[in-house]
């Protein structure tokens, strides 16, 4: 069969009620089978991409007995693409491979949350493409029997999980440490060794294997505190027809369908992750990785280039290897967030699927005659038996992927080879046995499930029960431990004597809580005196009555619903459904931490939503800390962007880490905790099977750098002295993540020439408009000096500071101090801005550097050994909060209104000053009876920069040429006339007496130009001063502002007071008039 391409589709859900919550805009639009996605930023433009389908399923449905159908009423109506019509598009196609022998695969990718498993399973009538599938291929072999045809069909199931890199067996009740084995076959490919393949003869059989399998990976992602959206399961249904051909031989014509859900594809470099040693913890996002550069490389090598495929890197890839490259039909359904808070995941999938549909695949028909099938085994088995007895193995090569094997890869691949085909040779064997047999004997010899969901669904009507919260919807109600007796109790696995319920997890006791019933009414108390129960987010201390729908917490990652059907169906209240999500907000609520305040905008809703993830990771990180006696104690605490030296963005969940012995702190970001929370996981699995849980420091995730740079806190340096040109000097103080006072910093912002050299007051650059700078000539330079710091913590050395300027592309860092927390940087550095723009202009009057001060931790040897376990009881945890701390809020006004108040003192007084100049040239011009000054002398005086340079010029009003000596006046200085006041109050104009005389008199040519220079200089100075008025009007209300906060600060703040004036005071200019 010639090559084909992948098929892709995307499908858009509606907003969940996350994204509700956060009012999120829509982003994505389809219009046939394009998909475009709009930047919420708007700082690029909207991306379109091209699929075989594009379903939209966003909005334009109604429901009808619980279906969501299309509604033609609606405006998306007409596209709303409901599961039926999902299913004829691709559910269709992979039945009509199977029926025609081709192997055919079907993916579902996208983030957790985007919608995959409603379209791989659905939910309740809403069936999605699995339970389709499955069920329509038994319809059609049954309409194929009831019309007399021969063919026997043969339908098998199996049902796996990828997690960290390991193959789970879900149709298996135990399963090894390590997981299956995954082997290459040389026809076949690679394969799960050991997976159980069960045959099945009707739906019903496939929804209970589907149910028993589901079952199985709750309680083994329960028992392994597994996160299950990072796990991928693949569903595997052979389907065989065997019949008698043209030849009179039996043929068997045989088709594999995988049915994979992978795990989410959310971005690893995610917030905190970026630079973290633990970065991909434990292989978890190994497989995604790897899955995406297999298809990056399919992609270029379908476009010509010689490829290497890299498909050994990964369990995953191995296993899809035909679906991927080989012998199969292959089918993509990427699942999309509409919302523009997954703005950058959705782009990524997109992306991801997009380079897919360029893979191209060969898939041929399976089909051979069982004899000869039969005959090649045999003939193959010889081969193996004489390899393994001469010891002379021969390299497995399958395909061209292994051309380019590395010495490593080859090494290991002879390490593994004798194993392999001992498996091989057994695989083999088997497949010869069961081709012996009739399909009826082996339905006959499979077994039946262990557990009858019927008649546990039927209990479950009548008996009060604990059913469990995973956070996978799916994994939901798995598990159910009923309640029967007078008396229950609960513990752990490995606990002694009779103990009727046993979990896992952190922090469960060997005899952890027990049920007591009186009357059909149930109780719970402790039964150890460190028992960690949380009774609807409360912890419980003493024994306390349930009532239905009731949530329990037991440990740190064990959740429960208790439920009695007999109290529910008398009740009138209409209990809601509880899922995990409702229970692990319910914890942070009433954790402490301020979560019980309703969010008031997008960031608090983001921020509240980090915190209901990271309460139960702080405990559980703190359980496991506790088991392992790692000495170490996790706390939330809440950072704002200027507790972290940021001068933007939002507040943020991060992790203190204290090692409790030498009392060394490290700020972790929170993701950084996730992700080395799958190691800690894996450290705990193995404490419970007895194994070695130590690790190098490398490998570590309790271990980080004691020789790392720790932020000790930062000074927000606000600019809008430099955009009018004036310096500033100050003591500001340096506040850490929690917005606490832990140093001064000592500062000056300094304007300068070109070459550096500083301006003084007697270079008078001060502008009283900062437009004035737009354009100018002569750019925008200034000097910033950290001088030095007062009074850091005496822990630190090494101490440093460093910030960013304005476009943030380069790192200014002083010299590092040892051994003092007193540092005197004498840190200088000259900023130049020769272009002076609008966004330049804006980030000066606006804007401010962020100097952030560094410093390395000594480190003390521990006075005396600690018990992590003992310590945390011990320490003041208050109830509830488990591990968690608060920070304080930090008061970014403080700092800003201070800097505007030394800024403005310095404005107003040069503006004071001029002012004073002004009165006294008027006042000099009254007395010496002139009628005009010239344009000159007034510019003198006004930009005058210091009083005695003004009154220097204005000395030199008595020898300015009036109308009787205009004949003296020089022909380049303009004269402006002076308006004075008599004794009674009137204007008078001293030149309006001679007006007559001075016009009879004829003009001469350069008198005819001084007027022209004259009156443009006016209109000039018009203009300007109509700018300078405008300005003025639009910072009044600004300085108003100012003022108005600065005085309640000053009589606030006990540094650097400034004196109040009453108007009618006489006081120095230096003083502000509040």
């Amino acid at each position: 069969m010639p090559e084909e391409n992948v098929r892709v589709a995307v499908r858009v859900r509606p907003f969940n009620s996350r994204e509700k919550t956060l009012n999120s805009t829509l982003i994505i639009d389809m219009n046939g089978n394009t998909t475009q996605i709009t930047d919420p930023s708007g700082n690029d433009e909207p991306r379109k991409f091209t699929f075989d389908f594009s379903y939209w399923s966003h909005d334009g449905c109604k429901e009808n007995n619980g279906y969501y159908e299309p509604d033609p009423s609606k405006p998306n109506g007409k596209k709303f693409a409901d599961q039926k019509s999902v299913y004829n598009d691709l559910g269709v196609g992979v039945l009509e491979n199977a029926w025609g022998g081709y192997n055919s695969t079907l993916f579902a990718y996208g983030q957790t949350g985007s919608g995959k498993s409603w379209s791989m399973v659905g939910y309740g009538v809403n069936k999605g493409i699995v339970p389709m599938f499955c069920d329509n291929i038994f319809q059609q072999i049954n309409d194929k029997k009831n019309s007399g045809d021969k063919t026997e069909f043969e339908v098998t199931f199996s049902m796996l999980e990828i997690y960290n890199e390991q193959v789970r067996d879900l149709l298996s009740k135990s399963s090894s440490r390590g997981g299956l084995k995954v082997r290459q076959h040389p026809k076949q490919g690679f394969y799960a060794d050991g997976l159980i393949v069960v045959p099945v003869a009707s739906y019903d059989e496939i929804s209970k294997r589907i149910a028993e399998g589901t079952t199985n990976r709750t309680v083994a992602s329960t028992n392994m505190n597994a996160t299950s959206s990072r796990a991928h399961t693949i569903v595997g249904i052979t389907f065989q027809q065997k019949f008698i051909n043209a030849a009179g031989e039996e043929t068997a014509k045989t088709a594999v369908v995988n049915l994979v859900d992978l795990a989410g594809s959310e971005r690893a470099e995610s917030t905190g992750a970026t630079g973290d040693r633990l970065k991909e913890g434990a292989a978890i996002n190994q497989s995604l990785s790897c899955l995406g550069n297999c298809i990056a490389a399919l992609a270029e090598k379908s476009s010509g280039k010689n490829t290497r495929v890299p498909y050994r890197d990964s369990v995953l890839t191995k296993l899809l290897k035909n679906a991927l490259g080989g012998n199969s039909k292959t089918i993509m359904i990427a699942a999309l967030s509409p919302a523009d808070v997954n703005f950058d995941e959705t782009l990524s999938t997109l992306r991801y699927a997009d380079r897919a549909k360029q893979i191209k695949t060969t898939a041929s028909v399976n089909e051979s005659a069982t004899d000869k099938l039969i005959r090649e085994l045999q003939e193959e088995n010889e081969r193996l038996k004489k390899m393994m007895e001469s010891g002379n193995f021969e390299m497995i090569k399958q395909d061209d992927d292994d051309d380019d094997l590395t010495d490593e890869e080859k090494r290991q691949e002879k390490e593994d080879r004798e194993s392999e085909y001992a498996s091989m040779l057994e695989k083999n064997k088997r497949e010869m046995e069961e081709m012996k047999k009739s399909f009826e004997q082996r339905l006959a010899e499979r077994g039946d499930s262990d557990t009858d969901f019927n008649a546990v669904d039927a209990k479950k009507k009548t008996t009060p029960h604990l059913y469990n919260l995973n956070q996978d919807p799916q994994l939901s109600g798995r598990i159910v431990h009923f309640l029967e007796g007078e008396n229950i109790t609960i513990g752990s696995s490995s606990a002694e004597g009779e103990v009727n319920i046993r979990i896992v997890g952190p922090s469960i006791q060997p005899k952890h809580a027990s049920f007591t019933v009186a009357e059909n009414k149930w109780t719970i108390e402790p039964t150890a005196p460190h028992s960690r129960i949380l009774h609807n987010g409360k912890a419980v201390g003493t024994k306390e009555d349930m009532v239905h729908n009731d949530r329990l917490q037991f440990g740190t990652t064990q959740f429960f619903v208790y439920c009695n059907p007999k109290e529910r169906d008398s009740s009138k209240i209409n209990y809601p459904d509880i899922s995990y999500d409702d229970a692990q907000q319910e914890v942070a609520r009433k954790s402490g931490l301020g979560m019980d305040k309703e969010a008031k905008s997008r960031d608090e809703a983001l921020l509240q939503e980090e915190m209901v993830k990271a309460v139960p990771a702080v405990q559980q990180a703190n359980s496991i800390s506790e088991e392992l006696d790692k000495k170490l104690k996790f706390e939330i605490v809440v950072v704002s962007p200027e507790g972290r030296g940021e001068t933007k963005g939002r507040s943020i969940v991060m992790v203190k880490v204290t090692h409790l012995e030498t009392k060394f702190e490290w700020m972790w970001p929170f993701q950084k905790l996730l992700n080395r929370m799958y190691v800690m996981q894996e450290m705990y699995d193995e404490l419970l099977e007895g194994e070695d849980v130590k690790r190098t420091e490398e490998e570590d995730p309790f271990f980080d750098d004691m020789k790392c740079d720790f932020y000790i806190g930062s000074v927000k340096l606000w600019l809008k002295s430099m955009a009018y040109l004036i310096e500033s000097k100050d003591q500001l103080s340096v506040c850490d993540y929690q917005g606490k006072e832990v140093g001064l910093l000592n500062y000056e912002i300094i304007p300068c020439d070109a070459k550096g050299k500083e301006y003084t007051d007697a270079d008078d650059i001060f502008v009283e408009v900062p437009e004035e700078l737009l354009g100018s000539k002569d750019g925008v330079h200034f000097k910033l000096k950290i001088v030095s710091a007062r009074g850091l913590p005496m822990k630190f050395v090494d101490v440093y500071a460093k910030y960013t300027f304005f476009t943030g592309e380069k790192v200014y860092e002083t010299k590092r101090l040892p051994a003092t927390n007193n540092p005197d940087w004498k840190y200088e550095m000259k900023h130049d801005q020769a272009d002076v723009s609008l966004p330049f202009l804006d980030y000066l009057k606006e804007g401010a550097i962020m100097i952030q001060i560094y410093g390395k931790q000594k480190i003390q040897k521990p006075k005396k050994h600690i018990n992590t376990k003992d310590a945390l009881l011990s320490s003041a945890l208050t109830k509830g909060q488990m591990g968690a701390g608060k920070s304080k809020a930090l008061d970014t006004d403080k700092v800003k209104y201070m800097m505007e108040a030394a800024f403005l003192r310095k404005r107003q007084e040069r503006l004071e000053q001029k002012l004073h100049a002004m009165k006294k040239m008027l006042d000099e011009a009254e007395k010496h009876n002139k009628k005009k000054i010239s344009t000159s002398l007034i510019k003198q005086i006004y930009n005058a920069s210091t009083a005695d340079a003004a009154d220097k010029c204005i000395a030199l009003i008595p020898q300015e040429k009036d109308d009787d000596d205009e004949d003296d006046v020089s022909p380049s200085a303009a004269t402006v006339p002076v308006a004075v006041t008599d004794k009674k109050g009137g204007k008078k104009d001293k030149d309006s007496s001679s007006s007559s005389d001075s016009s009879d008199s004829s003009d001469s040519d350069a008198e005819k130009k001084e007027k022209k220079k004259a009156k443009k200089l006016r209109k000039k100075q018009k203009k300007a001063k109509k700018l300078r008025k405008k300005q003025k009007v639009e910072e009044k209300q600004q300085e108003k502002t100012a003022l108005k906060n600065q005085s309640k600060l000053v009589r606030q703040n006990t540094q650097g007071k400034i004196p109040i004036v009453k108007k009618d005071e006489k006081k120095s200019s230096a003083c502000i008039l509040l």
